[in-house]
């Protein structure tokens, strides 16, 4: 009897092991929301951009066809009058010889720049601050560094005084003729900038990996193949950027010379005669005709050094 109540067991199989579960696909407003996301965060920089840098260059464009005055509520259109009348008064550009003493100061500044930063690239003792030495003056503003070198240059000023001290007796006028006048404010954009390309340099060179100094000591190499063979080759993209914002700062050179000297004694600059055609003898729109014509020098020119000097992808490795 206990056999026929008694049931039989049966094993239960094993549960199958659960597969990978398959993600679902996103929804339509979910792939929508990642597309719009970046764009939202662009909003603020984009509206910044386009009120005060695209929307002043167009009104300048616009002012340019125009003989406004800066004043009078009324435009005149006039065509291209102002552009003839910048092309046939050569006066007008004979100030761009100026930039010449800024472009051999800014060869100066990236030759000393990045001998400073190859230099600190190493260890060597106090490296932080001459780091900070260094990149000081270009903190300052440029408005207090043209007062504080106009009396340096001043006679009996901070430098005569110096060199005086040293036994150098000079009564010669630094900002008097053009050639001092125009070699001291280049000087002084050399101590300003210097800084900034400093740190170019020297970020680029310490992005280049460790190990190719280690190989190249390994090897016997000097400090100067070591320049030679590795860093001025891992550098090229930021080297070749500086020379574009040299020669792009020389052609619209300002607030030095502005303040310094006014623009007199032959250190005016297109930037100066610019404003001064705008402010002072309220020539809007032949201001703003010239201002359009120093955007598409600068443009060309920056854009003849990149076909010169394309950028090419660096492999040291």
């Amino acid at each position: 009897m206990a056999d026929t109540t008694r049931k039989a067991a049966r094993p239960v199989p094993p549960a199958a092991p659960a597969g990978p579960k398959r993600a679902a696909p996103a929804s339509r407003r979910t792939r929508f929301s990642r597309r719009l996301t970046p764009w939202l965060f662009l909003i603020a920089p984009l509206a910044l951009l386009l009120t005060f840098t695209y929307a002043p260059i167009a009104n300048m464009v616009a002012y340019s066809f125009t003989d406004w005055d800066g004043v009078s509520p009324e435009l005149t259109y006039t065509g291209t009058e102002n552009y003839t009348e910048l092309l046939t008064r050569s006066e007008l550009f004979e100030v761009f010889f100026v930039s010449g003493y800024y472009l051999a100061a800014s060869a100066v500044q990236i030759v000393a720049a990045l001998y400073f930063a190859t230099i600190l690239s190493f260890n060597v003792r106090f490296r932080s601050f001459f780091k900070g030495v260094l990149f000081f003056p270009y903190l300052i503003n440029g408005v207090a560094i043209g007062f504080v070198f106009l009396y340096f240059f001043q006679d009996g000023g901070t430098l005569d005084s110096v060199l005086g001290l040293l036994g150098v007796e000079t009564d010669h006028a630094w900002l008097g003729t053009p050639f001092s006048a125009n070699t001291s404010l280049a000087g002084v954009s050399v101590w300003r900038y210097t800084g900034l390309n400093f740190v170019l340099f020297l970020g680029a060179i310490q992005s280049i990996p460790g190990e190719l100094y280690e190989a190249a000591e390994i090897d016997g190499a000097s400090r100067w193949h070591q320049f030679r063979h590795i860093i001025a080759p891992g550098i090229k993209p930021v080297l070749s950027l500086s020379v574009i914002l040299s020669v792009s700062g020389s052609l619209s050179v300002f607030e030095i010379p502005y303040i310094m000297t006014g623009g007199a004694t032959g250190t005016e600059t297109f930037v100066i005669q610019t404003v001064k055609l705008a402010f002072q003898f309220n020539k809007t729109g032949l201001a703003s005709a010239a201002a359009v014509v120093l955007l598409l020098i600068v443009l060309a020119v920056t854009w003849v050094q990149r076909r010169i000097v394309p950028d090419e992808k660096v492999d040291l490795v």
